[in-house]
């Protein structure tokens, strides 16, 4: 039977191919119906008394879209609903987020380094954000509904530098930026879920009843799609960041954050100028380009935080079990030439994903990793090109059970 890692590391996988899915379906009619809003004919006097039209081609067919203000006269038979891709994204990301950074609270969440927790206050301080996050963002946009609305993007933009500030001071770096982008991703799965969707079924009721919707409804729906809108590349951005410790292994990682939601912005101002008709804004990409110059100038600077050469906490569980000098052994002869502060291999200059492999503690650290991608599977080393053995992947397998038994 698998043990409980293997298992473990299968429902992630299959968690995450169920995320990047609906993420996909939500962004990808996100951002076409953005697209379209923007693109609309308001210009002519339609009998049916839309708002704006638009003829588009795709699939060897021609669609002929209107776009009512309110609503139409009567409710029609047929009405497609789009919030399910929304829900299922932030349900499935919040479930690997419990997958990967609750259940590897020791490994993933928590940098003693940084802030010193118990697995469950880093949880406790996790669950909590999320939903701080929902309740500030909607009162500040109910007390700026009538107001500039650039007013309101900007205090938006405070409270996120805010919370990039407060992550990396209690997570890790890798932590700390996941935990923005689910942050983010809170807010705006809760735009639909408690206000764009609730907003839609009362002008539906509305119609339903013979009464005439308010127009209020359909404008507050569509500002928490401009949100949503131009928080979407950002996010992303912080779900990816995990795979690259350049993005999250400085004590700059905060700042990175803030800059990413303004390339964010720049870009998909660029796109919303040309779906609107409004010309092309080539300086945005200029823009984005030195934001980006900064972000890498930011991530290396210095390069790596400093971590610790002894093994506390759980690492002491690792460190100290049988086996363990057999597999320090192991991973000095096979790994370290690549896993080290200053790689020997031609052509790396820092640590692949910023591993390292090159002290007792870094080895105690890393012991869930070591086991899946050296002993219980062989993708490490890649192409095994440090001729690990199979006798050395059984005794990585034989130490990492004896640690669990303990």
């Amino acid at each position: 039977m698998y043990d409980l890692a293997a298992m473990g590391a299968w429902a992630e996988f299959a968690v995450r191919w169920l995320h990047v899915i609906t993420a996909i379906a939500w962004i990808g009619s996100s951002f076409y119906f953005i697209a379209l809003d923007l693109g609309l004919h308001r210009d002519r006097n339609l009998a049916t008394g839309a708002d704006g039209e638009e003829w588009q081609v795709h699939g060897g067919g021609f669609y002929h879209i209107q776009k009512y203000l309110v609503a139409p006269d009567q409710m029609p038979a047929d009405l497609v609903w789009f919030k399910w891709e929304s829900y299922v994204t932030w349900l499935s990301g919040f479930a690997l987020l419990a997958l990967v950074y609750y259940l590897g609270a020791e490994f993933y969440l928590i940098d003693p380094a940084i802030m010193e927790l118990s697995a469950w206050q880093a949880i406790a301080i996790s669950v909590a954000s999320l939903a701080f996050g929902w309740l500030v963002y909607n009162g500040l946009c109910n007390l700026f509904v009538n107001a500039n609305q650039t007013a309101l993007m900007v205090a938006l933009y405070l409270v996120l530098v805010a919370m990039a500030i407060f992550y990396t001071n209690v997570f890790s770096g890798r932590a700390a930026l996941l935990h923005l982008g689910a942050f983010t991703a809170t807010v705006m799965s809760a735009n639909v879920f408690m206000i764009i969707i609730p907003n839609q079924k009362i002008v539906v009721a509305d119609l339903i009843a013979g009464r005439t919707p308010d127009p209020k409804y359909g404008k507050i729906a569509k500002q928490r799609s401009t949100h949503n809108n131009y928080l979407t590349l950002p996010v992303i951005f912080m779900m990816l960041s995990n795979h690259y410790p350049l993005s999250f292994g400085t004590e700059y990682t905060w700042l990175i954050a803030c800059l990413v939601f303004l390339m964010g912005v720049t870009i998909r101002h660029f796109f919303n100028s040309m779906h609107a008709r409004k010309g092309m804004p080539w300086w945005t990409w200029a823009a984005t380009v030195i934001l980006f110059i900064l972000v890498m100038a930011l991530s290396t600077a210095p390069l790596w935080r400093e971590t610790s050469d002894e093994a506390s906490g759980p690492a002491l569980r690792f460190a100290q079990a049988e086996g363990f000098e057999q597999v320090q052994d192991i991973v000095m002869g096979r790994c370290s030439m690549c896993h080290a502060e200053e790689p020997n291999w031609d052509g790396l200059h820092w640590a692949p994903k910023g591993v390292r492999l090159d002290t007792e503690a870094h080895i105690a650290n890393n012991a869930r990793a070591i086991y899946m991608h050296a002993g219980l599977s062989r993708a490490m080393p890649p192409a095994n090109l440090s001729w690990m053995e199979d006798d050395e992947r059984a005794l990585i397998r034989d130490w990492y059970a004896a640690a669990n038994s303990r």
